[in-house]
């Protein structure tokens, strides 16, 4: 049973409330996690605020790929050696990250921040598909890999895209992640050699 929060000074009850706001964090967890932090030494508890503190102030989107990054453009959008013409569209940072991990792609990327989502009330305005057209409207991008999760979402998500692409330049060629990831899975989870095989075999749609 939940403790009554009244119960707490307002220092406590305040982290408690925090924390509970947390993806997957109710009260009962936050409630644990509070007073973990409080037994935690001084300095401790300190560098997770700092870290929190750092990552908020040096982190950012990168104004052409939304990726995380300390540095406007990425790395990769900035690297000279990767290929500019194909860009490989993924859900989240760390789809981002898998698909780096595997050493097989040296295109760019564009992550949408999000999927296509109705339920969850995530519309295509929603996400960074306005960027992504920008891109293929002022640049020479000859090919589009739809990296998204073989999700019912992500399946939405990609089918949406590859409609307004077509539509709108129809001679950007457009390609899918071959389906050697489980359908349901996600990009994230899945290895390095899955990954580097779903990229080499990928399919024109």
């Amino acid at each position: 049973m939940i403790r009554n929060m009244a119960q707490y000074t307002a220092p406590i009850q305040n982290l408690i409330n925090a924390l509970s706001r947390l993806p997957g964090i109710g009260l009962r967890s936050a409630e644990r996690i509070a007073f973990h932090l409080l037994k935690l030494p001084p300095e401790e508890a300190l560098k997770l605020a700092e870290a929190i503190r750092d990552a908020k102030t040096r982190i950012r989107h990168c104004s052409v790929c939304y990726n995380l990054s300390e540095s406007d453009p990425c790395e990769i959008c900035s690297d000279p050696q990767r290929d500019q013409t194909v860009v490989c569209v993924v859900e989240q940072p760390k789809d981002l990250l898998a698909l780096e991990s595997a050493g097989s792609y040296r295109g760019v990327y564009h992550v949408l921040l999000g999927r296509i989502a109705p339920l969850d009330g995530v519309e295509p305005g929603d996400l960074t598909i306005s960027g992504l057209m920008d891109r293929l409207g002022r640049s020479t991008i000859r090919e589009v890999i739809m990296g998204t999760n073989p999700t019912v979402e992500g399946d939405t998500t990609a089918l949406y895209l590859q409609n307004e692409i077509s539509k709108r330049f129809p001679d950007v060629q457009i390609t899918r992640l071959a389906r050697g990831i489980a359908s349901g899975s996600s990009i994230e989870f899945a290895n390095r050699n899955m990954l580097a095989e779903a990229i080499a075999g990928r399919q024109k749609v």
